[in-house]
């Protein structure tokens, strides 16, 4: 079946996608736009840290919140009020800047509507989007996210700081005016229209809370995750700030950060088929497969990483960086996918689970990495060795402790 233009499918998967589109744009922001604010304001290294921690901060309040939400009151509802909050507090930003309370208040708000994004999409996506067109409904939204960062990490270095804030905010505001267009009225909840049951998981037993944080299969997937992200968000907060500090880069050079984004999204991709490859035609088991793919994105990214933090010349830093991201998106055919191997009627809640623990990096990684580098006079060897420690323990733990058959 073919998604046609202007089918009611079509236009949810296009909108939702948009969103993404704008969610993923707006964090690289003000990884970007911090270059120029600390120049005009002088923060420390420390004030730093804690402006671009402050994301991830509110992002991990939500995600779980996100999911029940949108079960409570509607994805749409959900949907369209976190697009809002974000983008005005994506559009304030310049007006909050003098002050780091306030500006760190700021992007805690920016993080939680944000956390609420994709859950209630996936909410939204599971009753509105027939079962034989979910596969391309979510690789369009993947994609679009790759595309945001992609995007913003082009354009932004071109222009202000202030204009990044406002042009991406104005997006958001852009997107309520799309979404009232095409769900006018009252259309913002679920009607007899909006939900199909295409498909009700079976559920096997009573499933309790304890049995999410007890298990050690889980456990091993959560690690992963966890490891995956202290490399991520190392990269996405502090690159720009590496590259322009370290390596002098000028704002035509820090557009080079928008090649990790596209290195990872094709690799996702490749690694997607390479798995699928191994499992039909190789008779490789699923538990390999996912341990494989699992390791290489996780050994592989730390190895880089170490190699990295060591070299002064820019375009081979970009090209390693960009290595290690590529690699990282292999973790999406391993422990990423081991969610429905272990969990397939709970691998919602799991995924909201690990998310959660994984967005802890996001708050750690901003502090940490400005107290390593002032510690050591200015020296980030510690920041990316630390990344490769954390990423090989994540793919010892997950190495030794996974499985592939159902669990919950």
């Amino acid at each position: 079946m073919r998604i046609h233009w202007f089918s009611r499918t079509s236009k949810i998967v296009a909108l939702c996608s948009a969103a993404n589109f704008i969610n993923s744009a707006d964090r690289v922001i003000m990884p970007i736009a911090i270059i120029p604010m600390t120049d005009q304001f002088n923060w420390s290294l420390h004030a730093q840290g804690w402006i671009l921690s402050a994301f991830a901060c509110g992002y991990f309040t939500s995600q779980l919140l996100g999911s029940f939400w949108a079960s409570k009151l509607g994805a749409k509802n959900v949907l369209i009020c976190s697009v809002l909050l974000w983008s005005i507090a994506t559009f304030v930003t310049p007006l909050l800047a003098e002050s780091v309370v306030q500006l760190v208040s700021c992007r805690i708000i920016l993080g939680f509507a944000e956390g609420l994004g994709l859950p209630t999409i996936f909410h939204l996506f599971a009753h509105s989007i027939p079962v034989e067109e979910r596969g391309r409904a979510f690789s369009y939204l993947i994609a679009s996210g790759s595309v945001g960062q992609t995007v913003a990490s082009v354009l932004c270095p071109h222009l202000t700081w202030q204009a990044c804030f406002y042009w991406f905010g104005s997006l958001g505001f852009v997107w309520v005016i799309l979404w009232y267009s095409f769900y006018p009225g009252a259309g913002l909840g679920y009607g007899p229209d909006d939900t199909i049951p295409h498909h009700i998981p079976k559920v096997i037993r009573n499933i309790r809370w304890t049995d999410f944080v007890l298990n050690k299969a889980l456990w091993a997937i959560y690690a992963a995750h966890f490891a995956m992200n202290w490399s991520s968000y190392i990269i996405m907060q502090w690159l720009p700030t590496y590259l322009s500090r370290m390596l002098g880069a000028n704002a035509k050079s820090i557009s080079l950060t928008a090649v990790p984004y596209i290195v990872n999204s094709a690799f996702g991709v490749a690694s997607g088929h390479v798995a699928d490859n191994l499992l039909l035609r190789s008779g490789w088991s699923v538990l390999n497969v996912r341990r494989l793919m699992t390791s290489i994105g996780l050994v592989g990214p730390g190895l880089f990483l170490a190699i990295f933090c060591v070299v002064n010349e820019l375009p081979l830093a970009v090209t390693l960086v960009s290595i290690s991201m590529g690699l990282l998106a292999c973790n999406s055919a391993g422990h990423l996918s081991n969610h429905v191997d272990v969990a397939p009627n709970h691998s919602g809640t799991t995924f909201a689970i690990s998310n959660t623990i994984a967005t802890i990096p996001g708050i750690l990684c901003g502090p940490i990495t400005a107290a390593l580098v002032m510690a050591s006079d200015g020296k980030w060897i510690g920041v990316f060795l630390g990344a490769t420690f954390v990423n090989l323990i994540g793919a010892l733990v997950y190495f030794t402790n996974s499985v592939a058959t159902q669990v919950l």
